[in-house]
């Protein structure tokens, strides 16, 4: 009886073979990339990396707007 899991090697190519059709090859690196970025603003978000950040972006944003003004 297998144990459910993680795929084996098998799978993993049919995994990249459906893949491959799907995106296609000009849309692989792309695709890499906005999963890398998903995954590293979730792990910064989990970590609470960032956070002041984008408090400090929204100051600046806000000082200029009042400046113009």
């Amino acid at each position: 009886m297998a144990v459910l899991g993680l795929p084996g090697g098998m799978e993993w190519v049919i995994i990249l073979v459906v893949v491959l059709l799907l995106f296609g090859p000009s849309r692989l690196p792309a695709l890499g990339k906005s999963i890398g970025k998903t995954m590293k603003a979730i792990r910064d978000g989990v970590d609470g990396k960032g956070d002041d950040e984008e408090e400090l972006e929204e100051e600046k944003t806000t000082k200029a707007s009042e400046s113009d003004e």
